[in-house]
């Protein structure tokens, strides 16, 4: 488990699906989102929580802003500096999604929880284009063996480039990091995380970019991770005996020791 105390709440709020009886596997999907600073991760994780899990909360409030960044520094950068990962139900599956830092300063937390995915949501500004940071999660990501899904984020800016530079700069960057011919195979979707969209077709994010639809319209996103991102776990493991990979050892004054 990788869960950290400052989103423990939220996740102890959601109700199990069964009191005896474990989540299956292949419902599971285990997905980092990374990208480069300011290229919008944290905020497009506030609007999948929304969709996803928002009659669920409890106490937490999922419609504040950057929900995610609970240090006191990253509310007051506006950065996300540790990683955090939260749960999300969507239809009936369960998807653990890791917030990751998009700063170069903190790119050991990105390789971490990379080893603890199955999949990636690879966010790119789509004014700006891939950047140096994005190279390098993104090159890890490839070196790791995981399929990115890629969203072009930010499209309802008025310097957003639709016009297929931001692709071609992504395909591009893809071949150069030596990418496998399964990893060149992603699904590419544009997405506004302010306003809280995300479509495959380039057509609706143009429209959709003047006029946006009513409501939260994540479903896509949502339906491509389950699609793209494979579960963590053949059933058969669940005949192993358990295990796990600890990364930090902490204690808080009201938990006690704790192994994440």
């Amino acid at each position: 488990s990788f869960i950290r105390r400052n989103i423990c709440r939220s996740l102890s709020s959601l109700p199990n699906p069964s009191e005896n009886q474990a989540i299956s596997p292949d419902l599971i999907r285990n997905v980092a989102i990374i990208a480069h600073v300011d290229h919008g991760k944290t905020t497009l994780v506030d609007k999948l929580l929304q969709s996803s899990t928002k009659s669920k909360m409890g106490e937490i409030e999922v419609s504040e802003d950057r929900l995610m960044d609970s240090m006191a520094l990253e509310q007051e950068r506006g950065i996300t500096i540790m990683s955090k990962c939260t749960r999300l139900d969507y239809k009936q599956y369960t998807l653990n999604v890791v917030d990751t830092p998009g700063h170069a300063d903190f790119g050991g937390e990105v390789e971490r929880i990379l080893s603890m995915v199955n999949g990636v949501l690879l966010v790119v500004d789509s004014s700006e284009g891939p950047m140096s940071q994005t190279k390098f999660v993104l090159g890890k990501a490839l070196n790791a063996g995981l399929k990115p899904v890629v969203v072009i984020n930010k499209v309802d800016r008025e310097t957003a480039r639709l016009t297929g530079e931001v692709e071609n700069e992504l395909f591009d960057l893809f071949v150069s990091l030596g990418a496998e011919d399964y990893q060149l195979e992603y699904p590419t979707l544009y997405a506004s995380g302010r306003v809280g969209w995300a479509t495959p077709y380039l057509d609706d994010a143009i429209a959709w970019a003047s006029r946006p639809p009513e409501g939260l319209k994540m479903g896509e996103l949502l339906n491509a991770i389950i699609e793209n991102v494979p579960p963590p776990y053949s059933p058969e493991i669940l005949d192993e005996p358990f295990s796990f990979s600890i990364n930090n050892i902490g204690t808080d004054i009201f938990l006690g020791p704790l192994s994440t």
